[in-house]
């Protein structure tokens, strides 16, 4: 073992500043506490949010208890003492001093945010629970009841331990085949009815988070078009029960009634299907049991439904089938037929698979250069650590069990890819930014499996490896192509590069004497929570979200920041000091760069983020998964997000591109495509339906509108509110005989643009009330408007707005409309909420608001002047994160009730860390 980062005699937790903190999380139906910690103790560079996230999710013993972890050195501790000790009784350590130096580097590294193990490891790891150290697993089910049923089971326990599992259901005999009792078979859709209910019972039954699971079907099934559109009708469903008045908001008492929620479908496409849908070929559904073809289809037909389908509800994702057993290390075992629940892990049939991410960010030194020899060494050390792991881990199944221990399949990554990017001066969509990831990707595997061909020759093969001796070898020889085809662009990618070609010489040579300690190596994860634990500015492969990001002070509340990688990216690419204040002084105001004082447009790429004014194109995305792809032995969690406005020819292109540039797995996702999640207009669909019915014209004749003017003395109410730290005022007067017919909204000094605006926007409002416009028209059109200032209110009924019009025509409701009409658009109040909560019927809630008893000149009180250097746009004081940081689909935590982020193929918690997914 070499030392990376301690020294000799020097214990790593001696070398680090640590400090206590109270941990606090407040419930955000009610303000109430839901979990109190205080004198934790972290290092002090460690975020507020790094610190709760730990406490909360990785401590382990009963709140208020002896036994309750209080320390970050005492959780590294219990995982890191399991690691060494295994690897002692191993046999993997030379002598005591290697020993000691895997330990204390371990530590250092966690303790110093360079890596983390994946959730699972912190969890269970040292404590009395089953040592489970993999978040992935894959099953199989055969054309048997039995097989069937265990198929049940098996995920359900998984699901229990809070991991996720994925399964393909091809050899199930479809609708269209006979039982040998002569009785005609129900399908796998059928059967997928049942996993499902499975599924979300033990979510709403158990954790907070969903199920995580994949299901994915062979292009060539007969069932494959039932398959490809079940979501999507689920989806129309979901419409006509909401325009019904029933509850399918998410989290409401009638979204249960919708089917296949609880997976993500993926369909298994072949080259032969690709290339029939390029020709504009037939293609045959096969029998299951006989391998004959039963019917034929047109394959762009199929392939325009799954597109369409995709469209509709971002399911079916594909993964490639031919591209994956391509790149098996094992084929002589078994092929590849299925995926974990994001698609990263794909490899045999009842196997598992740990994690563990690098964050990149921390081997960028002050000069701007990379440091590869660190990198290289601590590569050496996860693999290591993540090895011996197998050796000691327990697994839900036997077979799962079996499986892993043979083959050992491990799973490194990274994270803040595009945090370094930016902070280089690459831009994420360039052939620079590209030839940056694709040799640091190299460079990890090639060191991966040059340590398991080390560790081969200390500890042995996996036991599947003399079986499987030659496809693997030719596997690594693949991987060592495509590194010699690498071109490089710059003198940091170039350093890299030349590094990873040294590796993968090793590599082969160690091989062809060794062998191999892991059929598997590397993979890009989501990162979603450990991601958090690390304090990274973007998670896995993904692209920053958004130039400005917020912050979690101590002692509560948070304040909006400028990313702090913009800085170092601008003096990077040869700004001055001045110039580089201006432009981070104009990005905190615009939270974009257009027009930047002194930035020259040719820099504006380096800033484009996945959402804002300059959004990555989604074939940018599509093309830095590519670049990556062959130095990987898994796949890539991330999905390719679309506009609304992209058409079903964009995601047929995609998933195209997808193939023809060698990935292995891939899913879209279009904005606002999901009518059951929340701020979620679902607009799309309509216009797709509109454009499907022809037009009826008729002559009718109207009724001119009468205005029905408010009386001199009638009833108000004034409600004072902030959104994203701007201050307004909104008076709504209403009919003596009830009836909102007026509303005035003051916002800014009087004389400036956006009173004048707001003031013509309240005479426009209060005429159409006058006339007879219902309020719930005004609500199908302003609630979910998205504009600057947008975010956290301190309204503790509207937690978070999407503009200033979202959150007035959300209270406009709150207090001008019934319940039942509320609920069909989703606008609840704190109170509902938790009755929902308490399985109450929210509707015998409602009170009768006496608003002639309500005071118009209520004292207002004024917020103390803050300091100057708080006054800064650069930094300013709010109550909640920028709309930026989300997609308008992300559904909301279950925890905590903070807007989720996307984390690859799931989503991530930045207030708690929960996860929507398996790692």
């Amino acid at each position: 073992m070499k030392r990376i980062f301690t020294k000799p005699g020097v214990h790593p937790y001696d070398e680090i500043q640590w400090e206590r903190r109270d941990v606090v999380m407040t419930n955000w139906r009610d303000g109430s506490v839901n979990f109190e910690q205080r004198g934790v103790e972290f290092p002090e560079f460690w975020s507020v949010n790094a610190a709760n996230i730990v406490t909360t999710k990785y401590f382990r013993g009963a709140v208020g208890t002896p036994q309750r972890e209080w320390s970050l050195k005492q959780l590294i501790d219990r995982v890191v003492g399991v690691y060494t000790r295994t690897g002692i009784e191993h046999g993997y350590f030379a002598s005591d001093e290697d020993a000691e130096i895997f330990d204390h580097e371990l530590k250092h590294a966690l303790a110093h945010q360079v890596f983390a193990f994946n959730s699972p490891v912190w969890f269970n790891v040292g404590t009395k629970s089953p040592q489970q150290v993999s978040a992935c697993f894959i099953l199989s089910v055969d054309d048997q009841m039995e097989s069937i049923l265990e198929w049940y089971k098996e995920e359900g326990v998984i699901f229990k331990g809070g991991s996720g599992s994925g399964v393909n259901l091809s050899r199930i005999r479809s609708s269209k085949e006979l039982l040998s009792s002569g009785g005609t078979a129900s399908g796998p859709v059928s059967f997928m009815r049942g996993a499902d209910a499975s599924a979300g019972t033990i979510k709403s039954g158990g954790a907070t988070r969903r199920a995580a699971k994949m299901v994915v079907l062979d292009v060539d099934h007969p069932d494959i078009e039932e398959f490809i559109e079940t979501k999507a009708r689920e989806e129309d469903k979901v419409r006509a029960l909401r325009d019904a008045g029933f509850d399918m908001d998410l989290g409401g008492k009638d979204i249960v009634s919708v089917q296949y929620q609880n997976a993500n479908n993926s369909v298994r496409v072949s080259d032969e299907f690709m290339r029939a849908v390029e020709k504009g070929e037939k293609f045959g559904l096969r029998a299951r049991l006989t391998g004959e073809v039963i019917e034929t289809v047109d394959a762009r037909e199929l392939f325009r439904k799954m597109a369409k389908a995709a469209w509709e509800c971002a399911d079916p994702g594909v993964q490639y089938d031919d591209t994956i057993n391509d790149w098996h290390t094992t084929p002589e075992t078994g092929r590849i037929t299925a995926s974990n629940p994001c698609s990263e892990y794909v490899h045999l049939d009842n196997s598992s698979c740990n994690l563990a991410s690098i964050n990149l960010l921390k081997f960028l030194k002050d000069d701007n250069t990379f440091d590869v020899p660190n990198f290289v060494k601590l590569t050496e050390l996860i693999i290591t650590a993540m090895d011996i792991s197998i050796t000691f881990a327990d697994f839900p199944t036997e077979k799962i069990g079996e499986t892993s221990r043979a083959y050992r399949q491990l799973g490194i990554g990274y994270a803040n890819l595009g945090a370094l990017l930016m902070a280089t001066g690459h831009a994420y969509d360039s052939d620079g930014g590209r030839a940056v990831a694709a040799a640091i990707t190299s460079l990890m595997t090639g060191v991966s499996y040059r340590r398991s061909a080390e560790l081969a020759a200390v500890v042995g093969p996996y036991d599947g490896y003399a079986r499987n001796a030659e496809p693997h070898k030719r596997v690594m020889r693949k991987h060592a192509a495509a590194n010699d085809d690498l071109r490089t662009v710059g003198s940091m990618d170039a350093k890299i590069h030349s590094e990873a070609s040294r590796q993968w010489s090793e590599c082969l040579k160690l091989g062809e004497k060794n062998g191999y300690r892991n059929a598997q190596a590397s993979l890009l994860a989501p990162t979603g929570t450990i991601g958090l634990m690390m304090d990274c500015d973007t998670t896995g492969i993904e692209p920053d979200l958004a130039l400005v990001k917020f912050k979690k002070l101590v002692g509560g509340g948070s304040m909006q920041i400028v990313n702090q990688t913009i800085p170092r990216a601008l003096k990077q690419l040869g700004y001055q000091q001045e110039q580089i204040e201006a432009i981070v002084e104009y990005i905190g105001e615009h939270s974009h760069v257009v027009d930047a004082p002194g930035l020259r447009q040719e820099h504006y790429e380096v800033f484009d983020c996945a959402m804002g004014e300059r959004a990555i194109a989604p074939m940018g995305h599509v093309r830095m998964m590519a670049a990556t792809q062959p130095f990987l032995s898994g796949a890539i969690s991330k999905t390719v997000n679309l506009p609304e406005s992209a058409t079903i020819d964009d995601i047929e292109q995609v998933y195209q591109e997808g193939w023809k540039l060698g990935l292995k797995a891939l899913a879209v996702y279009r904005d606002n495509c999901k009518v059951g999640q929340p701020l979620s207009a679902g607009s799309g669909a309509k216009k797709e339906e509109a454009a499907k019915e022809e037009p009826e014209v008729k002559v009718i004749e109207v009724n001119r509108p009468t205005r029905r003017r408010m009386p001199n003395q009638r009833p108000s109410m004034t409600t004072r509110f902030t959104v994203g730290g701007a201050k307004g005022y909104m008076t709504a007067s209403s009919y003596p005989d009830d009836g909102l017919g007026e509303v005035f909204l003051k916002m800014s000094k009087q004389g400036s643009t956006l009173a004048g605006v707001m003031d013509a926007f309240s005479v426009a409002i209060s005429i159409g009330l006058q006339y007879g416009v219902p309020l719930e028209t005004y609500m199908s059109k302003f609630v979910n408007m998205r504009f600057e200032p947008a975010g956290m209110t301190d309204d503790p009924d509207i937690r978070m707005a999407t503009s200033v019009m979202d959150y007035i025509f959300r209270r406009l409701a709150l207090d001008h409309l019934p319940y039942d009409e509320r609920a069909a658009l989703g606008i609840f109040s704190a109170a509902e909420r938790a009755a929902q909560q308490r399985g109450e019927d929210p509707a015998a809630l409602q009170e009768t608001v006496d608003r002639e008893a309500l005071a118009q000149s209520a004292p207002i009180e004024e917020k103390p002047k803050v300091e100057a250097a708080e006054q800064s746009p650069v930094v300013k004081e709010l109550t909640l994160e920028s709309h930026q940081r989300f997609t308008a689909d992300a559904p909301l935590c279950m925890t905590c009730g903070t807007k989720m982020r996307p984390a690859g193929s799931c989503y991530v918690c930045e207030g708690c860390g929960s996860t929507s997914g398996c790692s």
